[in-house]
This record gives C-alpha cells, sequence and structure tokens, in this order.
C-alpha cells in the first residue's frame, strides 16, 4: 500500500494547491459569470486527470478522438473496470463532461467542490424520487451543453468479464435526445486494483462512432443498450476471462 499512500499524497498536494483557483471558480459561479466558471474549472480538471496518471507512472493510448461532436454535448458510455476510468476520460477525451455521484461522494471536502463546478449530479439509491430527480437534473445539464459520462453496468468489473448493462442508464441519453458516444476502456484495472495497490500500466481508450437518439423509434431505443454493450465490449472479447 505504500506506492497508493504516496500517490494519495501527490495528488491530493496537487489539489490543495489549486484551493486559489476553486475559490475563484465559486466566486464565478456566486456571480452568474457561468461561462468564465466553466472555463476555469474545465482548464484545471484535464490537467489534474492527467497528472493522476502521471504519478501512476501510467501510460494512455486514444483512439478514435476525430469521432467526437465538438458543436454539441454527449453522453458518452463506457464500459467500467476502475477507479481510473474518470480521470481517463476527464483527461485524455479532450470534451469537458460531468457525471450522475453516489451522494456520499457529496460530503467529501474539495473533492464535492469540482464536482459540482463541473455540474456533477448527486443521486440518492435508497430514494426513487430522488434518483429520479437526479436523472432528470442531468438531462437538463446535457441540454444546456454539458455532456454526461454514464457507466451502465453500475460497479467496477475490475478486469473481469464485464457486467451486463442496465437498460435504466440509458434514459439520460433518451431525455436529452443527445447522441450516445460508446467507449471502451481497457487497462485501468491493472492501476489498482488487480494488486490493492498502485502499479504502472498501459491504458487504451477507443471512442466509437456517436449514435444519435434523436427520433429513434420504441423498438430502437429498446435495442440500444445491448447494442452499446456489443460496441463497447467487443475489442475486449479476447480478455474477458483475465480476472
Amino acid at each position: 500500500m505504500f506506492r497508493t499512500t504516496v500517490a494519495l499524497i501527490k495528488i491530493a498536494a496537487f489539489m490543495i494547491g489549486k484551493n486559489g483557483l476553486l475559490r475563484k471558480a465559486k466566486k464565478l459561479d456566486r456571480e452568474g459569470k457561468i461561462a468564465e466558471r466553466d472555463e476555469l474549472v474545465n482548464g484545471i480538471v484535464p490537467v489534474w486527470a492527467r497528472y493522476v496518471f502521471e504519478v501512476t507512472k501510467s501510460d494512455v493510448e486514444v483512439e478514435g478522438l476525430e469521432k467526437l461532436p465538438k458543436d454539441k454535448a454527449v453522453v458518452f458510455i463506457a464500459n467500467h473496470q476502475g477507479l481510473m476510468d474518470i480521470p481517463l476520460l476527464y483527461g485524455y477525451s479532450g470534451k469537458p463532461m460531468a457525471f450522475v455521484a453516489k451522494i456520499e461522494l457529496s460530503k467529501i471536502p474539495l473533492l464535492s467542490s469540482w464536482m459540482k463546478l463541473l455540474q456533477c449530479t448527486f443521486i440518492d439509491r435508497k430514494s426513487m424520487r430522488a434518483s429520479l430527480q437526479a436523472i432528470n437534473d442531468a438531462a437538463a445539464n446535457v441540454s444546456k451543453g454539458y455532456s454526461q459520462m454514464i457507466f451502465p453496468e453500475g460497479t467496477r468489473s475490475k478486469g473481469g468479464h464485464h457486467i451486463e448493462f442496465k437498460p435504466g442508464s440509458f434514459k439520460l441519453a433518451f431525455m436529452s435526445k443527445s447522441p450516445v458516444v460508446p467507449v471502451t476502456i481497457d487497462g485501468t484495472w491493472r492501476i489498482y486494483e488487480e494488486n490493492n495497490d498502485v502499479r504502472p500500466a498501459h491504458v487504451k481508450m477507443i471512442i466509437h462512432d456517436p449514435i444519435d437518439t434523436d427520433g429513434m423509434t420504441k423498438e430502437e431505443m429498446q435495442e440500444l443498450p445491448s447494442r452499446v454493450e456489443r460496441i463497447v465490449c467487443a475489442p475486449l472479447s479476447e480478455d474477458e476471462s483475465r480476472k
């Protein structure tokens, strides 16, 4: 665990070192200067995310960046291998985004402040009404131009066989009528989950062709989760017995 402890100290120190910028971003938010707030926050977070990979001495390979729509928000649908999936998307997709997070993360100092500024939505899974409201809020944010990331497996596979995608995870895309961008993540689990300690690893992220949800028929909506699951997991088929 020594490597993990060192990595966490470095990452925490990086975040603490940005406290001045955090205060500035909060001030802009209070003043309603949204464009300035977003420019500040979206300039810092990718730097932090890439620093996380630098600290773990891991390298990242990205394929398909040119496929991302540049003029509209999207809903990223990715498999979920490990804790490093979120930094991977933030650091190497080149597109600002938010995500729906469990309510417990809203209680973590510093981290929760940045998440709120990123327009992340917190969900209380114990309350059906609160969960529905969180999805509605996230969909509204997509409509405002904030891309979202979703992990429809619901939990980390940790390098084993992927978990079946939950159809309910796609409601956000349907409600916002935004393009779905399937993303394959491979290798993040090796950084921490493989040994329960930080290790260097090679990570690959594949961005697939966007799928337009606007105007989809009911049948097309029903088929979309399995369709996206096949796209995302196909590059992993040879390694799904790794665990």
